[in-house]
């Protein structure tokens, strides 16, 4: 009894805050309202840019659920797979300086890859083993082209080990098929890259991150180690419950614990935590063409080669609809009604259901932090294109 008067009472104090949002300005986030009074939703905060100001940054539901506690719109929270066009930004960074170029091969950089064999049968009893067409490339393992795996076979989780030696993993590791002949979404590839980082800057990759990239950004959130500070606000992770109709907290099993252990091994591919506000000061140079506050940190040219499909037809099949760029989705579908983006959107999600895009149509960058290993009941789809419809109509016209 004493849990359903609590979150009685902090549905109500929810709704108090939104109502005092709304007189200043739409109300994006309270659309969600209806997927955290069923259950569906533990908790979200919604945030919609332009390419200079921040036009709504909203919080709606908890960040724990079993305490009561609201979300917040300065959470943090693991955004995994958006870690992957922060990582591609650095590299492309290298590419404007010369220092490494799309098409040369991964083993001109990193050496261990010389050799690399590809996979042409296998079963339990035997593999056979086929040299490639042609090594596999930078622009490759940054598009989940390159044949490589989403993981070697020594890792169990993303931050079990150094770059060093996770790139020595992939290096032993036979490709799973022909270079650019399939798509194939990779962690392996993009955290080739970031080693290619380390090799080339000569310097750790999480630092080359943070002094290239998020300091000067102001992005004071954006980190592999969340502090005890940054963990007070670490929205707390949910999955459905056994019978499906509700939620149940749950550790990121992906990642070791304690989360602040700088024992714990970097992935480019997928190892950060941050906040709406971080990734959208991140996508707002993006937006810009690689520039904030008259700083230029990536090429308007890099920018167009990221957010550019580079997978031709090998993710669609043909049908128009979407590819992967260099560490960035895209899409390319005709647009219709059922259309919560533009034609010409890209972005990335995460697997905890966080999600950023970016609009260059309609100039709008729209982020949803969220902290889900999948919602219970038929809902959970609704409810980004429900912040993105809500987002678009409000301030994309």
């Amino acid at each position: 009894m004493r849990m359903s008067l609590r979150f009685l009472l902090a549905m109500l104090m929810l709704g108090l805050i939104a109502a005092s949002a709304r007189a200043d300005a739409p109300d994006i986030a309270g659309g969600l309202k209806p997927f955290v009074e069923s259950k569906t939703l533990a908790g979200a905060v919604t945030l919609v840019a332009s390419a200079d100001k921040v036009l709504s940054l909203q919080a709606v539901g908890f960040a724990d659920v079993a305490a009561g506690v609201p979300m917040r719109t300065d959470c943090i929270f693991w955004i995994a797979s958006q870690s992957k066009p922060m990582t591609a930004t650095a590299l492309m960074m290298l590419v404007d300086e010369g220092k490494v170029s799309l098409d040369d091969p991964v083993e001109k950089y990193l050496p261990e890859f010389k050799g690399q064999m590809v996979a042409v049968e296998q079963d339990a009893e035997h593999i056979l083993l086929k040299k490639p067409l042609h090594p596999i490339t930078v622009r490759e393992v940054l598009s989940h082209t390159s044949g490589l795996p989403f993981m070697s076979r020594i890792e169990r989780k993303i931050d079990t080990y150094s770059l060093a030696e996770a790139a020595i993993s992939y290096a032993l590791t036979p490709l799973k098929t022909q270079p650019f002949t399939k798509y194939d979404y990779s962690n392996a590839g993009i955290n080739t890259a970031g080693r290619i980082i380390e090799v080339v800057s000569g310097m750790p990759y999480e630092e080359f991150m943070s002094k290239r990239l998020f300091e000067p950004l102001g992005m004071k959130d954006t980190t592999f180690w969340p502090s005890e500070e940054q963990l007070k606000r670490l929205a707390k992770s949910y999955k459905p419950n056994a019978t499906k109709d509700g939620l149940e907290e749950t550790p990121i099993g992906q990642l070791t614990y304690p989360l602040s252990d700088h024992k714990r091994g970097p992935s480019p591919a997928g190892g950060y935590f941050s906040t709406a506000t971080d990734a959208a000061i991140f996508c707002q140079m993006i937006l810009a063409g690689g520039i904030r506050d008259g700083k230029r940190y990536v090429s308007e040219a890099a920018v167009r080669q990221m957010t550019s499909t580079q997978t031709g037809d090998l993710v669609n099949k043909g049908k128009d609809e979407g590819g992967y760029g260099l560490g960035w989705q895209t899409t390319r579908r005709a647009e219709s009604a059922k259309d919560t983006v533009s034609r010409g959107t890209f972005g990335h999600g995460g697997a905890y259901a966080t999600n950023m895009s970016i609009d260059p149509q309609r100039k709008l960058i729209m982020v949803f932090m969220v902290q889900h290993a999948g919602y219970p009941g038929k809902d959970g789809p609704k409810i980004l294109p429900t912040f993105q419809k809500a987002a678009g109509e409000a301030f994309g016209k």
